[in-house]
């Protein structure tokens, strides 16, 4: 299982349930990575996509202490039901994508985490673990620095040298 996350110079993630920076190359590399796999999300992180839809071409699990039932979307209540669910997938089409309680609860069973650092302050009132802090988290590649819609990014792979087994 991996996780796919943008954030800010202090690790933020979002805002008023929105994401902090519009990046449409990050947004492209965000599709390229997780098309025709599986995402694992909660049910805020669902509710901030547009139109509050699945993602289309990719098998949506929705975590959720709520009952739900969404259409073209696996549902679980637990981490019990999610990991049998899970079971049934490749463990690198998984993708863990938010929001932060989801990636708190899961990041100890990725493998590795991709992460798109955002130079820039986004006031963030939620944020992702900060993985330089992290013993078992080791950066082992870095992409070429971007510039998009006026922010300056990078991409950074992450991999995690003590994962939880499910």
């Amino acid at each position: 299982m991996q996780a796919i996350v943008a954030v800010d110079e202090n690790w933020g993630i979002g805002k008023d349930n929105q994401l902090l920076f519009t990046l449409p190359k990050d947004l492209q590399f965000f599709k390229e990575k997780t098309f025709d796999k599986i995402v694992v999300m909660g049910r805020k992180t669902l509710q901030s996509l547009p139109k509050s839809q699945p993602l289309k071409n990719r098998i949506n699990i929705i975590l959720s202490t709520s009952t739900l039932n969404i259409e073209n979307a696996i549902c679980v209540n637990n981490h019990t039901d999610l990991f049998q669910v899970l079971k049934e997938y490749n463990s690198n089409d998984i993708f863990v994508i938010g929001g932060a309680m989801v990636y708190k609860d899961l990041l100890p069973y990725c493998s590795y985490a991709w992460v798109t650092k955002v130079f820039a302050d986004g006031s963030a009132t939620h944020f992702f673990e900060n993985l330089e802090r992290l013993e078992n988290w080791q950066k082992i590649e870095a992409m070429p620095i971007q510039v998009d819609n006026g922010y300056t990014f990078q991409v950074y792979k992450y991999q995690n040298n003590k994962i939880k087994k499910f």
